[in-house]
This record gives structure tokens, C-alpha cells and sequence, in this order.
């Protein structure tokens, strides 16, 4: 089943029907891609997004052959094409023979209410990418890894390096708090997520410390809370990991956390409007 959904994609800057989507562009050749959550038809922290596009491909070697107004274009293009204002686009950068830009909807999955107002469950998993600043695909990683997901019948797994130490999730980073501080994975062990930015620029400004620091996962029952952030969960509590069970959803400090990053939510889009 092919991950492009809603009526149409664009290839190459040309508006093409999803029935003809190859799953090729996916498989073939380097791909370097970002996920931007759609709301009322605006592409949330979309300037975000591009700079780290940027820094994805000067990791790779890779040079992007689009300017960053001609990326907005194609996409504000495929949302009127869709008539879509909510939902998740994919845009990729396929390094092979012809080099192909795509831009195209897929398959959304929101936290539901219950699932803010209790937390999700999670897996510990013993992994790690193998370039993890750089957002690139790696379908055989993610097949792994989302076996292990739906195994288990968790929401997100935690991944663990050969060392033992906490970087990231497999679509998302991990937020740990011990008393009145978050924990997180230095910069340089982890994809820097665009949420992830923001929730840590969030914390500087309510005055909420943020130790970017290894973690080891031996530790976990000394944390009071952990959660997940990234483009289609926000801000979302932890409620188990494993074995360990934690009362994520009702940390004062991740609640306060979550509420300032929905505020900045709805201020960025009254911007964009």
C-alpha cells in the first residue's frame, strides 16, 4: 500500500494523479526527507523545516537543486490542488540518476485526547540510525523498529545505543523530567527535531532548566516523568516504558511545558493567516 494519500502528488514541480506514485522514489537512490503538519492549511513551522532540510544535505554532502521559495510553492500548491487543511505532507529530495523532488500527503496519526489526558505506552529498543542528525530514509531501520512497535503494541519505541543511553524515538525525540528539570540527548546523539527546538526554547522562557545530557536507561526508575515530542505528537506523555510505569500526564512541569507549546501553535498560524 503506497504511503501517498489524497488526490494528488507532485513530481518534479508537475501535478501528478496518486494512483501513478511509485514506491521507487522511496527505495531507490538517497532520499532526504521532512514531515510538516498541516493546520487550517498552514505548514507548521515550515521555515523551520527547510533550514534543517539544509543541514540534512550539507551533512550528506548532498545539494539541494531548489531554492527555498520554490519548496513553499510546490507546497502550498499541493494543498490547494487537495483542498486539504489538515493532514501531514512529505516532502523528498531523491538523490538518484534523475534526481526527483516530491511533495505528497500521508497517512496522519493524532494522539487522541485520551491518550494527552492518560500517556502512551512505549518500548525500549536496543538500536541506533546510522547517521542520527540527518533526516534521511531508511526503510529497512523503520521496518525493524515498527515490528517491534506493533509487537508490543506500543506507541513509540525508545531508542538505545550500544552504550546504553537514551537518544531519541523512532519518529520523535524523548523528553525525560526529574524533579524541576528536563533531560535530553545532547544535539550531536539525536535528529534535532523542530518541535524539539522549540519545546527547549519554550522551557528558557518559563524558566524550566533543560540538561542536554546521556542518559542511561539502567536510570529509568529515578525519572518522574518522560514524553514525546515531534510533528504529529506535539507534546505527549509517557505513561509507561517497558516495565516502568510513570504519572507522565499529570507532571506539573510537562503540563506547563504542553501548554506553552500549544499556545506557540496557535500564534504561529493567527501569523500565517
Amino acid at each position: 500500500m503506497s504511503e501517498c494519500i489524497k488526490d494528488f502528488y507532485i513530481l518534479n514541480g508537475e501535478i501528478k494523479n496518486t494512483n501513478c506514485f511509485h514506491e521507487k522514489y522511496l527505495k531507490e537512490g538517497r532520499a532526504l526527507y521532512e514531515v510538516i503538519r498541516i493546520i487550517d492549511g498552514v505548514p507548521l513551522y515550515l521555515e523551520n523545516h527547510l533550514e534543517r532540510l539544509q543541514n540534512t544535505a550539507k551533512l550528506t554532502g548532498d545539494k539541494l537543486w531548489l531554492t527555498v521559495e520554490e519548496i513553499k510553492n510546490n507546497m502550498q500548491k499541493l494543498v490547494k490542488i487537495n483542498d486539504v487543511k489538515i493532514g501531514n505532507i512529505k516532502m523528498v529530495f531523491n538523490f538518484n540518476e534523475n534526481k526527483d523532488f516530491l511533495v505528497y500527503f500521508v497517512k496522519h496519526s493524532y494522539p487522541t485526547e485520551q491518550m494527552y489526558k492518560e500517556g502512551v505506552k512505549t518500548i525500549l529498543y536496543h538500536g541506533e540510525r546510522t547517521n542520527p542528525k540527518a533526516k534521511v530514509i531508511d526503510m529497512e531501520f523503520r521496518s525493524k523498529v515498527t515490528e517491534e512497535i506493533n509487537k508490543n503494541q506500543a506507541f513509540e519505541a525508545i531508542l538505545v545505543d550500544r552504550e546504553g543511553y537514551i537518544t531519541e524515538g523512532s519518529k520523535s525525540n524523548i523528553f525525560m523530567i526529574q524533579g524541576s528539570e528536563v533531560i535530553t540527548s545532547p544535539c550531536d546523539k539525536v535528529l534535532p527535531g523542530v518541535t524539539r527546538a522549540m519545546i527547549i526554547h519554550i522551557c528558557n522562557n518559563i524558566g524550566v532548566n533543560v540538561r542536554e545530557e546521556r542518559f542511561h536507561f539502567k536510570n529509568i526508575d529515578k525519572l518522574d516523568a518522560l514524553f514525546i515530542s515531534g510533528t504529529s505528537p506535539k507534546v505527549l506523555p509517557i505513561k509507561q516504558v517497558g516495565e516502568f510505569k510513570f504519572n507522565s500526564s499529570n507532571n506539573a512541569v510537562l503540563n506547563n511545558i504542553r501548554i506553552e507549546y500549544d499556545k506557540n501553535i496557535e500564534n504561529y498560524i493567527k501569523e500565517k493567516l
